[in-house]
């Protein structure tokens, strides 16, 4: 889900390696597929520079590797289950193809936080850029027609698209229909487009329940969702599988799956309740001392803390007013792991 639009505002080598950690004892017969991550901060895992990207600011990274590794939570997000689930190391950032060793080995990750599919106040590259950037490597024949044979896209976006549109548009939900139409045209261009470069195999990520997001339910001391913005999602998703239905249809394939993130995010925020009674599990660990002036990783001048962490980060659903804990992620990966055989068959 999108990083923060509020966010806008070597030890490469090292993280990287712990992040194959999570991979150990991977099965031998999935070890050559491949990769390919598009979209925001749910699955990005390191593309803002280190220079301005809160991801890289302490306290993310807390619980894994154990200090800032550019991922949106205070450990592994989508990405890294995934990968773990198809049997390969979590794919190196974009960023740092030309930094680490055998880099494209398992792919590649080009999401970066904040994006979607048309432009944010984020300054990063929209989903288009980030597919000019994989085009790019397979005209470079960086990745051959055996990679891509083998290949398997992850795409995960529109959130931060919502969120610059209330941003614009505040308190005016009326044309919420129609920007969504405006959506799903540029995202169906762009997940046929990753297609047509060879990927084999995509899935792409249903919109969470945005009405749930914290940043959201503060209003409400974290005790109710935003219904109307939780309806948004689900037009959204209807659309969403009608255009990939609609993309299967064209020449009788099976290549798009959906991944469902919103039944996902209430089955794993229905475990989390019993943690944080009154709340709907739905209170960040890391949140600023002041909403809306200070968020998770804020520091004065002289470097002191304005924000809080929760004593335990792996009881709350949710890392700050944005994204998932690690132990959120791992809570929605297991709800969606029996639709992710769909991936490799």
């Amino acid at each position: 889900m999108p990083f923060s639009f509020f966010h806008l505002l070597c030890y490469i080598t090292i993280i990287f390696a712990e992040v194959d950690a999570v991979n150990e004892g991977a099965s031998k017969s999935k070890s050559k597929l491949r990769l390919f991550v598009f979209g925001d901060s749910y699955v990005d895992t390191g593309n803002w520079r280190k220079s301005i990207g809160s991801s890289w600011k302490e306290p993310y990274g807390i619980t894994f590797p154990g200090k800032p590794s550019g991922r949106f939570s205070d450990g592994r997000v989508l990405t890294d289950y995934i990968a773990s689930y198809l049997g390969i190391r979590t794919p190196i950032a974009y960023k740092w193809r030309k930094e680490v060793k055998r880099s494209k080995e398992y792919g590649m990750n080009f999401a970066y936080g904040g994006t979607g599919v048309l432009d944010t106040l984020a300054n990063q590259p929209n989903m288009t850029t980030q597919i000019d950037f994989f085009q790019r490597l397979v005209e470079q024949k960086v990745y051959g027609k055996q990679d891509l044979d083998n290949s398997v896209g992850l795409i995960s976006v529109a959130g931060n698209d919502y969120a610059t549109y209330l941003a614009r548009n505040t308190h005016n939900l009326q044309k919420l229909g129609d920007f969504t139409k405006k959506i799903m045209d540029q995202l169906e261009i762009n997940i046929d487009r990753i297609r047509g470069l060879g990927v084999k195999r995509i899935a792409v990520t249903l919109i969470e329940p945005m009405g749930c997001i914290p940043l959201q339910a503060a209003s409400s001391s974290y005790s109710n969702c935003t219904q109307a913005l939780n309806l948004g999602s689900k037009f959204h998703n209807q659309m969403l599988n009608q255009s990939l239905q609609n993309l299967n249809a064209k020449d009788n394939s099976t290549v798009f799956i959906t991944l469902d993130l919103y039944d996902a995010f209430f089955s794993a925020l229905n475990k989390f309740t019993t943690h944080a009674p009154g709340s709907l599990g739905l209170k960040p660990c890391c949140e600023g001392k002041e909403m809306g002036k200070y968020y998770c990783g804020s520091v004065d001048k002289s470097g002191a803390k304005l924000y809080t962490i929760c004593e335990n980060p792996n009881l709350p659903f949710f890392w700050d007013t944005l994204h998932p804990s690690q132990n959120g992620w791992h809570s929605i990966f297991s709800s969606l792991r029996s639709s992710l055989h769909k991936l490799t068959t």
